[in-house]
């Protein structure tokens, strides 16, 4: 079955619809302005995952910043993993008794058509910023930054973390002198590439000297050559969000019948964005050569974000390409986040086998929900990836359709290995990319910014960092 989804109206947990969500300055949820329209599980709730000891952690790193308010930007309230984040945890570190709002970038067209240039020659694609690109991208900096001016006068935040480019050129706008403003670096980015690059340097580093520090989600994607602190904190998941938390056979079922997916037949899924670096057509691929020896069927199911301009194109290209593969199903999730959030969860878990064999990724977190609900997932070997997978322990690198083909053939056929394999991957993730634990590495670099104090789980280095692909051996 082939569905497009009929984009129903977002209605958060308050009855707020899609045209006051977010709010005519850009607030997805400000607790100072009575707007909350989602929420976390309380923090006890949590306890029985992570244990107490990590609970009471996290409460003595809140009390420390007792009074400290927070501010995030970032470029999308729906759609993508910034937004997964935020949803879970800006609710969770108010919950802390910190006071954390969330902010949008009000965006064109024109200017995300410009950032997803920008997003691309990060990632290593070809090209160049022409002087008008920029110049649209100044223009909605300026725009953004006089809309939220007296807000932010008003608010006057201590912490202001900025996600991906879109909203970075903000603090040359809006820095007050006793603000600390970091930027978190979410995307497949290396400093070859800025340096291969010097149009690209020059604009990057134009808009990141006006910030305090730079937050990479691994040791690798480190940029050395910037001037300025550098903290390492992975994304993260909330295992009790609508996307992770577990299912009832019949909410997985219904799910199903929903998209005309047989409940017989073994499932594999690819879930994200329509993205050209996702490398859809490699899972499409594999499929296609391990159903000549396998009986299954395939899921190719994401959302679309304002940000990405591309996403339409590539939804619409995959759904022209499988028509006539009535075992191929394509689909565009709906707009509600709830509901969306639980139809990725109910496929994820109805799913024998998940793939993502993407061609650059910053982290991934689709594998991460995957592997928390003990799935085998099959892709590649970059960006932050082998960060969440151990090779042929919790998860499978390959390096073509063919591979991927033959990995899928063998888990089919070994129910056993498939089980081993997702419980490893399930125990992993809750070692190291749980919400709880990662929020602590950001109070500890609060805390390092507003008491000068470094605290005792922290680790320092002053060694170069390299890509892995330059440590091997």
């Amino acid at each position: 079955m082939k569905s497009e989804s009929s984009c129903p109206i977002y209605r958060a947990d308050k009855g707020e619809t899609q045209k006051n969500f977010p709010l005519e300055d850009g607030t997805v949820y400000s607790r100072r302005k009575g707007f909350q329209p989602f929420s976390a599980p309380p923090i006890e709730d949590y306890v029985p995952i992570v244990g107490e000891e990590k609970i009471e952690e996290l409460r003595k790193l809140a009390a420390k910043l007792k009074g400290v308010k927070i501010l995030e930007v970032n470029s999308t309230a729906m759609g993508g993993g910034v937004a997964e984040m935020l949803y879970s945890q800006v609710p969770f570190v108010n919950q802390l008794g910190l006071e954390d709002e969330w902010k949008v970038v009000r965006g064109t067209e024109p200017f995300y058509q410009v950032t997803k240039t920008i997003h691309n020659l990060l990632q290593g694609k070809k090209g160049t910023l022409t002087p008008d690109m920029i110049e649209v991208y100044h223009h909605t900096q300026r725009e953004t930054a006089d809309i939220y001016l007296e807000d932010h006068n008003r608010y006057k935040p201590d912490i202001e973390i900025v996600h991906d480019p879109q909203p970075l050129g903000l603090a040359q706008y809006l820095k007050r002198p006793n603000e600390k403003w970091l930027w978190r670096c979410h995307i497949d980015i290396e400093g070859d590439t800025l340096k291969a690059n010097p149009a690209l340097w020059e604009f990057i580093t134009f808009w990141a000297d006006f910030y305090d520090a730079v937050v990479f989600s691994g040791a690798h994607y480190v940029v050395e050559q910037w001037p300025l602190q550098k903290f390492i904190i992975p994304p993260f998941i909330d295992p009790l969000s609508a996307k992770n938390k577990e299912l009832s056979s019949g909410e997985i079922a219904k799910v199903l019948d929903k998209y005309g997916i047989d409940h017989n037949v073994p499932l594999l899924a690819q879930i994200g964005r329509f993205d050209p670096w996702k490398g859809i057509d490699t899972t499409i691929k594999a499929y296609r050569i391990a159903r000549r020896e396998v009986n299954c069927q395939l899921v190719i199911a994401g959302g679309m974000a304002s940000d990405d301009p591309e996403g339409g194109a590539i939804f619409n290209r995959i759904l022209e390409d499988t028509k006539e593969d009535a075992d191929i199903h394509v689909i565009s999730l709906p707009e509600d986040v709830q509901v969306s959030a639980l139809e990725v969860n109910a496929l994820q878990r109805a799913a024998r086998i998940i793939l993502q064999p993407s061609i650059k990724e910053g982290f991934g977190l689709v594998i991460t929900e995957a592997m928390w609900k003990g799935k085998p997932v099959i892709t590649r070997e970059v960006g932050a990836i082998p960060i969440q997978v151990r090779g042929g322990e919790t998860g499978f690198f390959i390096t073509s359709a063919k591979k991927a083909a033959t990995r899928i053939i063998r888990l089919l056929e070994d129910s056993d290995m498939a089980k081993s394999v997702g419980e490893k991957a399930h125990s992993y993730v809750k070692e190291h990319f749980l919400m709880p634990d990662r929020v602590a590495d950001y109070l500890r670099t609060f805390d390092y910014f507003i008491n000068d104090e470094l605290d005792k789980n922290s680790i320092i280095s002053y060694h170069p960092w390299f890509k892995l692909s330059k440590r091997k051996g």
